[in-house]
């Protein structure tokens, strides 16, 4: 199944992915059963998927080849502007799945698309240590702060239909006394009608909502 038929906006965030963040920091277990972290470049999207690449004889590939599952984060943006600046003009997106070997299936591509690379591996025979990986399913997290309120979404690809469900929501329970308004950080509660509804793509799950509501009408999605 087709990321875009799975969420229409996965190939857009797969697009900032690998042309706005690009590098990533990516997560995997070692033989211990302990996380290790090590920075990887996102070298490619079909609009489908994501593509990547290391060397047969590192541990990343190791443990990509034991577990076939790996999780991501990686932010951009505020370049050039002080910390406190910088932080509200980031964009960040986060992605969790399963990965596929697929060989030296698209070397040539990621050679073309990332010119960089050929600096590492200069010759034909040097890449012959290259593996293109993939992810096959997935669901991920866009967070963006520089728009006002913020704005987030969920998104999957692969055999992963849905997107995963996060967050708060506002259930009948709720008697609009208010008091989430008073807690919101976005104001981000729609008020016309009871019970409030909570515009998901602008909640930062701070949980502000959840803990204050005095009638418990805020629950966990």
């Amino acid at each position: 199944m087709q990321a875009t038929k799975n969420n229409p906006s996965a190939e857009k965030y797969l697009g900032v992915l690998v042309t706005e963040i690009h590098s990533v920091v990516v997560a995997t277990i070692d033989d211990q059963g302990l996380p290790v972290t090590r920075v990887i470049d996102m070298m490619l999207t079909d609009g489908q998927t994501v593509y990547f690449l290391t060397a047969h004889g590192k541990e990343f590939y190791r443990q990509l080849m034991r577990t076939k599952y790996v999780a991501l984060t990686g932010m951009h943006g505020g370049e050039g502007m002080d910390r406190a600046e910088a932080s509200m003009h980031v964009k960040a997106i986060s992605l969790r799945g399963h990965v596929e070997n697929i060989g030296t299936e698209k070397i040539g591509e990621i050679f073309e698309e990332n010119p960089y690379m050929a600096e590492i591996y200069p010759n034909p025979k040097a890449r012959e240590a290259l593996r293109v990986f993939k992810f096959t399913d997935g669901v991920g997290q866009f967070f963006d702060l520089s728009t006002k309120p913020i704005t987030r979404a969920d998104f999957s690809l692969g055999s992963a239909t849905e997107a995963p469900t996060t967050g708060y929501e506002i259930t009948d329970a709720c008697v609009g006394c208010g008091t989430c308004l008073e807690v919101c950080p976005q104001d981000c509660i729609e008020h016309d009608v009871v019970p409030y509804v909570i515009e998901q793509e602008h909640c930062l799950h701070c949980g502000n909502c959840f803990t204050d509501c005095p009638h418990q009408a805020v629950v966990r999605r």
